[in-house]
């Protein structure tokens, strides 16, 4: 079963981008791969914007889902490169799973779980147990993932635009993971005539 739901070539490139980003790691001669620990590599990568050019300025949108505000820094390297960064985490919730009503016996898919040659007692206390550690996982077990495909880590992305632009009047606000910047372009200074007396 494929993951990919991407028509094209981008999970390739996806895949070439991770194995370039991947620094060479070699194990010491004293340590087993089985023993040594799996080197920590910081994962990166760049967010897709839409940017647009009009004459009062240029707009930036670019898709952050799931990225808090207080994790983008929006900056100019240079007066004609703008700098947006930031971080975001794996974040995954855990739904509780549903209880459903058992169906009357004797329906089809429905089986009644007995417990035989144990006594009352034992039998309700191995099942409230039982029931105990079942609806409460443990913070200690990992899960296995059958697909990652959301991108996690440091990104940044960098602008550079050709007309002068006005850095004390960029506005940007993130909106149901959209992140939009208006960069205004700065006027165009006028000739000034010098008379001579």
């Amino acid at each position: 079963m494929a993951f990919f739901s991407q028509p094209g070539f981008s999970p390739l490139f996806q895949l070439l981008n991770d194995y370039e980003a991947q620094p060479e790691y070699k194990l010491p001669a004293s340590c087993a791969p089985v023993q040594c620990p799996k080197p920590q590599t910081a994962r990166s990568f760049a967010p897709a914007f839409d940017v647009r050019e009009l004459d009062e300025g240029y707009y930036l949108d670019g898709e952050l889902p799931g990225v808090d505000q207080s994790n983008i820094e929006i900056e100019f390297t240079d007066p004609h490169t703008l700098v947006i960064k930031g971080h975001t985490d794996r974040e995954s919730t855990t739904l509780a799973p549903t209880n459903r009503s058992p169906s009357p016996a004797g329906s089809a898919g429905w089986h009644q779980a007995t417990v035989e040659d144990e006594d009352e007692d034992a039998q309700s206390t191995t099942s409230a147990s039982t029931a105990t550690t079942a609806s409460e996982p443990t913070d200690k077990e990992e899960p296995h993932f059958w697909a990652k495909e959301r991108s996690i880590g440091d990104f940044q992305r960098t602008f550079s635009f050709t007309a002068r632009v006005d850095q004390d009047s960029v506005r940007a606000s993130l909106k149901n993971g959209v992140l939009s910047v208006f960069v205004p372009k700065e006027a165009v200074p006028l000739p000034k005539k010098i008379r001579i007396q």
